[in-house]
């Protein structure tokens, strides 16, 4: 009766090591891309279609997109048209802003305001500058602002390590930021920019 038992036992042995050395063998496949059997894939690939990418037809989409042409009266992002980097001059239109945030003195050397200065540009500018600026550059740009308190080091435009920074500088810092100002760039669009840079420059000369 032991005889049988150990007999029972090897052959299971056997059974199981023939069944580890089968699967083993059907999980080596030539291709080297191709996985094999996946335990639960949906956990680690993603069941919906990613918007951004057209990897196969999507059926339920018109024309097999992913991405859906937006809905009627969206509100479009302007596109602002530059010849920036086409010569050594900035564009004298309302470009989109494409000079690295390390690269500051190229914003020094080569923007110029392309918004006309005039009573009108000055006034949205102090509305915009109000709005996004004031609390912590303060009212009349001494860095005296309520967030300035807690942040330090906000600079007074009207000093005289701030007043003579031009207004590539200004727009640079505006649209990437500079030590503890947090970058403005996604929030105002160039056009803004460009009249909140008057409005700086105003401060400057303490008017």
């Amino acid at each position: 009766m032991e005889f049988e038992k150990m007999k029972f036992r090897n052959l299971y042995k056997y059974l199981l090591v023939a069944a580890v050395m089968l699967t083993a063998a059907a999980g080596c496949k030539r291709d080297p891309n191709d996985p094999g059997k996946e335990y639960a894939p949906n956990m680690y690939l993603p069941v919906g279609y990613e918007p951004y990418k057209q990897e196969k037809a999507n059926p339920i989409n018109p024309m097999g997109l992913t991405m859906r042409l937006p809905v009627a009266g969206t509100v479009a992002r302007r596109n602002y048209q530059t010849s920036f980097g086409e010569s050594d001059s900035a564009s004298t239109d309302l470009m989109v802003y494409n000079i690295p945030a390390d690269s500051i003195s190229i914003s020094e050397r080569v923007l110029k305001n392309p918004i006309p200065l005039n009573e009108n540009t000055l006034a949205e500018g102090k509305v915009l500058y109000d709005r996004y600026c004031q609390h912590c550059h303060g009212a009349a740009g001494a860095g005296d602002g309520k967030v300035a308190a807690m942040y330090k080091g906000v600079p007074n435009y009207a000093s005289d390590a701030y007043k003579n920074l031009n207004e590539g500088h200004i727009f640079h810092v505006i649209t990437h930021g500079k030590a503890r100002m947090w970058p403005h760039g996604s929030q105002i669009n160039p056009e803004e920019r460009w009249k909140i840079v008057h409005y700086v420059q105003k401060l400057q000369k303490g008017a």
